[in-house]
């Protein structure tokens, strides 16, 4: 199982890089569960797979299609459980700069996420990106 769900969470991972949209659209449940921490205007709990890509195609717009995965740079499995630690990085028309560490926890059923949980490095610095 953790071989599965590991390569389910890697391919997930490189079409977030590839911006590929119908490998996405097909990896991520539709009633996936999308918890991002923080008190900013895409904080907060998303319960299905729409709500999951309007929340990044807002993040998308806000950047300018600037925002990037930018490294994968641990991947680790425990069941149908999978911890990794990415970076991001976006830059804002009026200049502003995400550069951060996430740990994204997967979770994985039937060769689909259904589960997301984030955890952010630097609260401060994405409220601050993306504000309310």
């Amino acid at each position: 199982m953790e071989t599965q769900s590991m390569q389910v969470v890697r391919t997930f991972l490189t079409a977030v890089q590839q911006g590929d949209q119908a490998k996405l659209a097909a990896l991520i449940h539709p009633t996936i569960e999308w918890n991002q921490p923080g008190n900013n205007r895409f904080s907060g709990t998303k319960k299905s797979s729409t709500e999951v890509f309007q929340m990044v195609g807002g993040m998308f717009q806000a950047t300018d299609n600037s925002l990037a995965l930018t490294d994968i740079k641990v991947l680790t499995a425990n069941s149908n459980s999978v911890a990794c630690l990415v970076h991001w990085k976006a830059v804002q028309p009026n200049g502003g700069v995400l550069d951060v560490d996430n740990i994204d926890v997967y979770t994985v059923e039937n060769g689909q996420i259904i589960k997301a949980k984030v955890y952010l490095a630097d609260v401060a610095q994405e409220n601050n990106f993306w504000l309310k």
